[in-house]
């Protein structure tokens, strides 16, 4: 195998402009939104009649693991919002930033907040947990 990296994480939300908001406030930039489904949808997600809103988010400068949101318009979402995140299952996303403080500050500008508190751990990383919309967690993380 020659290639193997990560190329994006899907989300699946209720509101999308939210949730474009609120990455939109940690510094993620918005690729391009757009409007998906059809048979071909169908087979690769195993549902019948998918019809998603998407947007595409990267990193500042585009580098990096890109986050794709998608709202489903049809079928219905499931599942359960504001899981802890000692649930089982994917439970946040971390990015790697220059400057944690300035990452929690805009974000607390916008409106959210910590899980609980901006920590040093072992002198590696200064790292906090923000609490976005529809129970999404975010760990930023700055190496130290």
């Amino acid at each position: 195998m020659t290639a193997f990296r990560m190329d994006h994480v899907g989300v699946t939300v209720q509101d999308l402009d939210r949730a474009i908001a609120f990455f939109e406030a940690l510094g993620l930039e918005t690729e391009g939104r757009s409007e998906v489904g059809g048979p071909w949808a169908d087979r690769v997600n195993g549902l019948d009649g998918t019809r998603v809103d998407m947007a595409m988010m990267r990193p500042p400068g585009g580098n990096g693991t890109k986050l794709e949101l998608t709202r489903f318009v049809s079928p219905e979402p499931v599942g359960e919002m504001g899981r802890p995140v000692n649930s089982f299952g994917f439970s946040h996303i971390c990015y790697e930033v220059d400057d944690v403080e300035a990452v929690v500050a805009k974000a607390r500008e916008a409106g959210y907040g910590l899980v609980r508190e901006l920590v040093n751990y072992e002198n590696v990383y200064r790292l906090a947990y923000i609490s976005g919309p529809e129970g999404l967690l975010v760990e930023v993380a700055q190496a130290l």
